[in-house]
């Protein structure tokens, strides 16, 4: 029998009761817990008593990646260092990782908020689920691993790479789920295609964590091996890990799991609410997290909150994919633009495979000049590809109103990975 991980709550108004008793415990157990939450709520005026509303959130101080680094070993850390069973650090490339502690409670709700996730996408106990994701000190393999096994379906922890090993184990063990990032799974698809594996394997659906993907990039992974479905999963070190959320079968936005976190979107400028529907910046507050508990810490991620109920019947809110990141923001000639800008053009044009490279450099003018290369469709020869450069350059001119040279490349030729792809190359920073 098939367990269910979603909980009885029928209407947002207690979803709004669960988030402010959680809030309310949050805030009074970060003060007590934490040396460096009493001096930041101290210094902004606010004890835990003064939370009597969700209004009452706006007054609390925000946190940030730098707060996590400055206090490394194990910052934010609010229970005695006995009670922690866990760390996990993120794969950051500067300076020192963000470490987060966790103690069992806190293991035990990520592993059944995220086992929620398998339920969204239809999973069922007979699923076979290959977890091609980076184990280690990162969050994402054991992750989706406990949730598998709590959730009851077959994992098989295959983790990044060895594309002999992928294949294999799709054919051998009929796999019907991958997890993976985008680009492993564009990777698997071409491998599966080139090797004429599809009739011989029975993938069905992919969870894609780890990486903002464009729409033609999903329908190439789509096309190859003829998925039902391919799923996003968000998730970050600091809010546990994947898992918090996910879109549905009708792909209109991901449900978040509000009854384990408050999310705000603001202006990254302003810092201010920004209306719903807009895009901003994701601000979270998580409500039962117990060694390293957020307040109002800003994840930098980019999305906007999709207003409406979904027609699947969720009761969960939701918000967009993410977008990018408010600090990959380009600044080229005065604009500022969103590699996700770039992809959202690309996926609109016929005629080109999803792989591209953005590459920005300074003319000996002094000037700044983009050139983009973009991979041609597979099979199609390089007659047209005048007419491609032409229109592909209209189209960012026309909707980012910036000018780009293009450079179209052979079907393949752009390098894959099997974790996160590097598409921003700026050479003006040397």
């Amino acid at each position: 029998m098939e367990k269910n991980f979603m909980p009885d709550i029928k209407t947002m108004d207690e979803i709004y009761e669960i988030q402010l008793q959680g809030l309310k415990w949050t805030v009074k157990h970060a003060y007590n817990g934490s040396p460096f939450y009493k001096k930041r709520l101290d210094d902004a005026g606010i004890s835990p008593d003064d939370i009597r509303s969700l209004d009452d959130l706006q007054k609390l101080p925000f946190t940030t990646a730098d707060d996590l680094r400055e206090g490394y070993p194990f910052p934010l850390l609010s229970v005695p260092i006995e009670d922690v069973v866990r760390i996990h650090a993120s794969s950051g490339t500067t300076g020192k990782r963000k470490v987060l502690c966790y103690t069992k409670k806190d293991i035990q709700d990520w592993t059944h908020f995220f086992a929620r996730c398998y339920q969204m996408a239809g999973l069922t106990r007979a699923d076979r689920v290959q977890i091609a994701v980076g184990y280690g000190v990162w969050t994402a393999g054991v992750g989706f691993q406990l949730a598998c096994e709590e959730f009851g379906a077959m994992a098989i922890p295959s983790g990044p790479g060895n594309l002999d090993m992928q294949c294999q184990f799709l054919e051998d063990f009929k796999t019907t789920v991958m997890c993976c990032t985008a680009s492993m799974g564009l990777l698997m698809a071409e491998e599966v295609n080139r090797r004429g594996l599809r009739e011989r394997i029975n993938l069905k659906k992919m969870i894609f964590g780890s990486e903002r993907s464009s729409d033609a990039m999903r329908r190439r992974i789509k096309e190859l091996l003829g998925l039902e479905h391919m799923f996003d999963i968000p998730g970050m070190t600091e809010l546990y890990g994947p898992g918090t959320g996910l879109d549905c079968i009708y792909h209109e936005g991901i449900h978040y799991w509000a009854d384990y976190y408050i999310l705000e979107i603001i202006d990254p400028d302003t810092l201010k609410p920004v209306p719903e529907g807009e895009t901003g910046e994701m601000v979270v507050t998580t409500l039962k997290k117990e060694a390293a508990p957020l307040i109002r810490y800003r994840t930098r991620d980019l999305t906007r909150l999709i207003p409406g109920e979904c027609k699947c019947g969720s009761i969960f809110p939701r918000h967009d994919r993410i977008l990018g990141r408010s600090d990959d923001m380009i600044i080229f000639r005065a604009v500022n633009i969103y590699p996700g800008q770039i992809d959202h053009v690309l996926s609109s044009i016929d005629g080109i495979g999803s792989e591209y490279q953005i590459h920005l450099e300074r003319g000996k003018d002094g000037r700044d000049y983009m050139t983009l290369k973009v991979e041609r469709e597979q099979g199609l020869d390089s007659s047209s590809d005048e007419a491609l450069k032409k229109r592909i350059a209209e189209e960012i001119k026309k909707q980012i109103m910036v000018s780009a040279n293009v450079e179209i490349v052979d079907y393949g030729t752009l390098p894959r990975s099997e974790r996160k792809s590097k598409r921003v190359f700026d050479h003006r920073e040397q």
